[in-house]
């Protein structure tokens, strides 16, 4: 029987991107996986994977994810008390966090303690000033702990993998065991963060090309 992957829709994340990297993620690994882009609570309260994507500011993402009838209490049922995987990209990834730092100080979902804070490049330690913010781009990413979801970006010729990045702030964490991957932006930024059913991306696995294709079939592939 299929295993049906919920991708919230809240009015924030690239829904068509996202549901399309993971189809092809999930055939071509021959796992039978329903992908589901929805706001109807109900699905989301009955998925056996969750997927909460995320583009702008946090506060506006965590408006947004308020507004839909049951999500929130959706959400931490079948994520915090059942244990269901979960996936956060991009702001969906620092919405799990204690707080965001961004136009103000807002609350996030607590999953991960930790804030959310403005990307800082010391542009000074390397000597260059091509540093820009928003950060956009492919950087490489260098893996900081061993996880399942990640065992297929540590194999191969020793190359770090590497990602699409679009992002103003990221999640530092304040267990660093939380913190399974980074990146170099003028200084350490957060790549990947997890633990237990949690794990979430600062990057954009839905536009990372192999790096992304593999992370998410991790992923579906994962039993915590």
């Amino acid at each position: 029987m299929a295993q049906q992957v919920a991708i919230v829709d809240y009015g924030s994340g690239n829904l068509r991107s996202a549901a399309k990297a993971f189809e092809r993620a999930a055939r071509e690994t021959q796992l039978e996986a329903d992908i589901v882009v929805t706001s109807d609570a109900r699905i989301v309260a009955r998925a056996d994977r969750i997927v909460l994507p995320g583009v702008g500011a946090f506060a506006d993402c965590r408006a947004g994810l308020r507004a839909v009838p049951g999500m929130l209490d959706a959400l931490s049922r079948r994520v915090m008390e059942q244990g269901v995987p979960f996936f956060g990209i991009c702001v969906g990834m620092q919405l799990m966090a204690e707080t965001g730092l961004e136009k103000g100080t807002h609350e996030g979902l607590g999953w991960i303690e930790g804030t959310v804070v403005p990307l800082d490049p010391d542009s000074s330690a390397q000597n260059d000033t091509s540093f820009k913010i928003p950060h956009m781009g492919w950087n490489s990413i260098e893996l900081t702990r061993s996880h399942p979801v990640l065992e297929d970006l540590s194999s191969g010729n020793g190359d770090r993998p590497h990602a699409y990045f679009v992002h103003s702030f990221h999640l530092e964490a304040n267990n660093p065991d939380h913190l399974l991957a980074r990146t170099d932006y003028g200084g350490p930024v957060s790549a990947i963060v997890g633990h237990s059913n949690l794990i979430g991306s600062q990057f954009h696995p839905e536009k990372s090309q192999k790096t992304g294709l593999q992370m998410i079939a991790g992923f579906l592939r994962w039993s915590p």
